[in-house]
C-alpha cells in the first residue's frame, strides 16, 4: 500500500524534517533583511488528529490493528495514504522583536529556494503580539559575554577581589513579570552571578560563591545592558574546601573504597520488543516521542489483556510545565521563579547518555533532534533510555497450615530522560508494571541555588550550610498532562472522573461500635467543580471510568490517579509569579480535550503580564465532563528547605504519583507473572541459583 512517509504520524521530526521546515520558513522571507533576523526558537511536529493515528495504526504501521476503528457496514473505505506530515515552528526576529508561528508542510516539493528544490509549504504563518518566546543557550551565553565586557560590572567585581573575568559565571534568568518594565515588548534577562577560584578547574564548582549586590538589566534583543547598579558590597564567600563534587575532591579528598562491584546483566537479552518508536513489553504497548519543550512524551498506551484484546488506557502523558519558585523576599531572590519549560525548554535541555548511562542492564536509547537559535540541527545522541528493572517483589503469598508460599520478582519497564537547568538536575520518568500500574517519577538532584550573607549575619528564610553561604527556601512544582483514553477507541469521548473520599460513619444505629467508614464517591460533572486539591486525611484519589465498559461485577472500568506526597503554593495569594502560574493554586484540574489547550501557563510564559492565561482561563468555560473526552493536569511539588546534607550535592528526591488499574482487569494481571529464576534461592551461599558474576552489561 502505497504511504506519504515510512513516518508514523507521532514520530519525532527527523533531523531532515527539521532541515526542511526551517529552510521553507527561510525562503519565505520577503527581504535579505527579514531573513538575516530570523531565529528559531523551536521546531515540533503538529501532533495528527486522533482518528489520522488511529488510521495509522490500523492500517499502516506494525502490528496493524484494524479494531482501533470502528466497524462500517460494507467495510471501511481505506486511503491509500496518510495525510502529510507537519511541522510547527516558533520564530523570534531578533531585528523587529516579533514572535511568529509557523506551520509547514513537509511532503510534496512547492517552492525552490536559492539552494535547489525543498520538500515543504507554508500553510500559515501568523505573528503573535506581546508575547516573548523562550530564551535559547545561544543567548546566555552572548549574554555572559556582554556583562563580563561590561566595564561598570568588572569595576564591581574588581572591589570583591576578582579581576580575572574567566573566573565568573553569569546566569541569565528571564525576568519574569514583576511590574509594568517587564513588559515584553523588550525582551529582558536579569542575571545571577557567581565566581569561581580556579580558573584551570573544568570542574570548580562556582555555585559555592555567589555575588550578591549586584543588579543588572539586560536588553536580549539588542545584547546591550540597560541598567546597572552596584547596590550593596557584600563580600564573596570564602572557598569552601567541602565546595567540590568530583572524585577525590570531597570530604577531604578520601573515596569510599568498601563497596564492591554489582553487575546487572539479562543474558538473554530483554524482554520489550522495538519497532522504531513503538514498544512492546509484558502486555503492555506504546509510543515514544519528544519534543523540545517537554522531553519524554509517551503516546497510545495500551494494555492487552486476553480475550478482551487491545485495551486503551492513555492517548498522551507528558510533563508539560515546571516552576521553581524562591521563598526568600530578599534581592535578587524573591524573583527567582523559573518556568523552566516554558521559559527554557526541558527537552532541548536534556543529556546525552552515552558516556555513563545513568540507568543500568540491557539498554534501548532514542536520539532526539532539534534546531539551534540559527537554524541548523542539533541531535543529542541516546536522549532516552529505556531498560527494564529489578523493583523488588510484586506479591507474596503463605499458607500458615502447609508452609506453602508463592512469590513473584516485580519487573518494570523505565523509560526517562534528564536535563540540566542552569543549577538544578531532573530526571523525568514513566515506569510501566506488571500489574497495570503506570507510575510518574521525577528525580531532582544538581546544586543548590544559593546566596552570600554577611559577616555575623543569618536568614530565617534559608539555612546556613557554610561560612558567610545560605540555601533559600523554594519549592519545586511540575505539571503532569494527561490525555486519557481508559477503554475508549480513538474518537469516542466515553470517560468521567470520580473522586473518592473516606468517610467516617456517624454513630448511631449504623455504627454502633462507633469503627465505621466507608469510600464516597462524587461525580465531578464540570471543569469548576473537578478543581480540586489532595486529602491525604481523607485518602482522597480521582479515578478516570468508561461510562459503557463493565467489569464482571457490573461496575464500571477504570484508572484510579493515586496523589503521593504533594503540596501547594506557600507564596501569598497576590505574589506576582501566580499571576504566570495560576495553574499552581489546585493539585488537580480536568478538562475535555481541546487540541491547542497544551500549555498550563499559556504557551508563552517568560514576561507574560496576562493573569491566569492557560489552564485558569479555559476552565472557567466550565465545560462539561460528565460523559467526555478527558484530560487531567495533575500538579505536585515539594518544598525545600535545605540541608547541610545538601551540600556540595543535593542527593536526589523523588516525587511523583500512580495511576493504576481500578476494576479494569477482572483479577489482577500479576497472577499471569511467571516466577524468576531469581525467585529459587541457593540455601548454601544465599543467593539465586541462576545468578552469574560475570558477564558484560549489554546495550542495544
Amino acid at each position: 500500500m502505497a504511504k506519504a512517509q515510512t513516518c508514523h504520524p507521532l514520530d519525532p521530526l527527523s533531523a531532515a524534517e527539521i532541515s526542511v521546515a526551517v529552510a521553507t520558513v527561510r525562503a519565505a522571507g520577503a527581504t535579505p533583511e527579514v531573513r538575516d533576523g530570523i531565529r528559531f526558537i523551536e521546531v515540533g511536529l503538529v501532533e495528527p488528529e486522533k482518528q489520522v493515528v488511529a488510521l495509522a495504526d490500523a492500517y499502516f504501521f506494525p502490528p496493524f490493528q484494524p479494531s482501533l476503528l470502528p466497524r462500517i457496514k460494507g467495510g471501511p473505505v481505506i486511503p491509500s495514504k496518510l495525510p502529510p506530515r507537519k511541522a510547527r515552528l516558533v520564530v523570534y526576529n531578533k531585528k523587529s522583536n516579533e514572535t511568529s508561528i509557523w506551520i509547514v508542510e513537509l511532503t510534496e516539493v512547492h517552492a525552490t529556494t536559492r539552494g535547489g528544490h525543498h520538500r515543504g509549504k507554508v500553510i500559515t504563518s501568523t505573528v503573535v503580539p506581546d508575547v516573548q518566546p523562550p530564551m535559547d543557550a545561544v543567548e546566555y551565553a552572548e549574554c555572559e559575554a556582554v556583562v563580563k565586557d561590561f566595564p561598570p560590572f568588572r569595576e564591581a567585581m574588581k572591589k570583591r577581589g576578582i579581576e580575572d573575568m574567566d573566573l565568573v559565571m553569569v546566569d541569565p534568568w528571564c525576568a519574569g513579570y514583576h511590574s509594568e518594565g517587564d513588559a515584553p515588548s523588550r525582551r529582558l534577562a536579569k542575571p545571577l552571578f557567581f565566581c569561581r577560584t580556579e580558573s584551570d578547574c573544568p570542574m570548580e564548582n562556582g555555585y559555592a560563591r555567589p555575588v550578591e549586590g549586584i543588579h543588572v538589566l539586560v536588553d536580549m534583543q539588542n545584547m546591550v545592558v540597560l541598567e546597572f547598579e552596584d547596590r550593596k558590597l557584600v563580600p564573596l564567600p570564602q572557598a569552601d574546601p567541602l565546595r567540590n563534587y568530583t572524585s577525590g575532591e570531597t570530604r577531604g579528598g578520601v573515596d569510599r573504597s568498601d563497596v564492591k562491584p554489582l553487575q546487572i546483566i539479562q543474558p538473554d537479552g530483554p524482554s520489550f520488543r522495538v519497532n522504531g518508536n513503538f514498544i512492546q513489553w509484558q502486555k503492555w504497548n506504546f509510543r515514544i516521542g519528544f519534543t523540545p519543550r517537554e522531553g519524554l512524551v509517551i503516546y497510545s498506551v495500551a494494555y492487552i489483556d486476553g480475550s478482551r484484546g487491545r485495551r486503551p488506557v492513555a492517548h498522551r502523558l507528558s510533563f508539560v510545565e515546571m516552576v521553581v519558585p524562591y521563598g526568600d523576599p530578599n534581592d535578587p531572590h524573591y524573583r527567582k521563579n523559573a518556568f523552566d519549560a516554558g521559559e527554557d525548554g526541558l527537552g532541548k535541555n536534556a543529556h546525552s547518555l552515552k558516556k555513563g548511562c545513568d540507568c543500568l542492564g540491557y539498554i534501548k536509547y532514542f536520539d532526539a533532534h532539534f534546531t539551534n537559535f540559527y537554524g541548523g540541527v542539533e541531535t543529542i545522541e541516546n536522549c532516552v533510555c529505556m531498560h527494564e528493572e529489578d523493583h523488588g517483589m510484586l506479591w507474596k503469598h503463605q499458607d500458615w497450615r502447609t508452609g506453602l508460599a508463592e512469590v513473584r520478582r516485580s519487573r518494570r519497564l523505565t523509560v526517562s530522560f534528564i536535563c540540566t537547568v542552569a543549577n538544578y538536575e531532573y530526571g523525568f520518568y514513566w515506569h510501566f508494571y506488571q500489574d497495570g500500574k503506570i507510575e510518574a517519577e521525577v528525580k531532582l538532584t544538581g546544586i543548590l541555588s544559593l546566596g552570600a550573607l554577611q559577616q555575623g549575619e543569618t536568614r530565617k528564610y534559608g539555612t546556613t550550610i557554610a561560612p558567610g553561604l545560605y540555601a533559600p527556601v523554594h519549592q519545586h512544582f511540575f505539571v503532569a498532562r494527561m490525555d486519557m483514553a481508559v477503554d475508549c477507541k480513538p474518537g469516542e469521548a466515553f470517560n468521567q472522573v470520580v473522586e473518592v473520599n473516606v468517610k467516617v460513619e456517624e454513630p448511631g444505629k449504623n455504627n454502633v461500635h462507633n469503627n465505621a467508614f466507608y469510600a464516597e464517591e462524587k461525580l465531578l460533572k464540570s471543569e469548576l467543580e473537578a478543581m480540586r486539591d489532595c486529602d491525604p486525611l481523607s485518602a482522597r484519589h480521582w479515578i478516570v471510568r468508561n461510562t459503557r465498559s463493565v467489569n464482571r461485577t457490573g461496575h464500571l472500568t477504570g484508572y484510579k490517579l493515586v496523589p503521593g506526597s504533594n503540596c501547594l503554593p506557600l507564596a501569598g495569594s497576590e505574589a506576582k509569579f501566580l499571576r504566570r502560574a495560576a495553574f499552581l493554586k489546585h493539585n488537580l484540574w480536568v478538562t475535555p480535550y481541546a487540541r491547542d489547550e497544551l500549555h498550563p501557563g499559556g504557551e508563552f510564559p517568560n514576561q507574560n503580564p496576562r493573569v491566569g492565561e492557560g489552564l485558569a482561563t479555559w476552565v472557567k468555560q466550565n465545560r462539561p465532563l460528565e460523559e467526555a473526552d478527558i484530560v487531567l493536569w495533575y500538579v505536585f511539588g515539594v518544598t525545600h528547605i535545605p540541608r547541610l546534607e545538601d551540600w556540595p550535592v543535593m542527593p536526589v528526591e523523588h516525587i511523583g504519583f500512580m495511576l493504576m488499574p481500578h476494576g479494569f482487569f477482572n483479577c489482577s494481571p500479576a497472577v499471569d507473572v511467571p516466577p524468576s529464576p531469581g525467585d529459587l534461592d541457593d540455601k548454601e551461599n544465599g543467593m539465586p541459583a541462576k545468578h552469574s558474576q560475570n558477564g558484560l552489561i549489554a546495550k542495544l
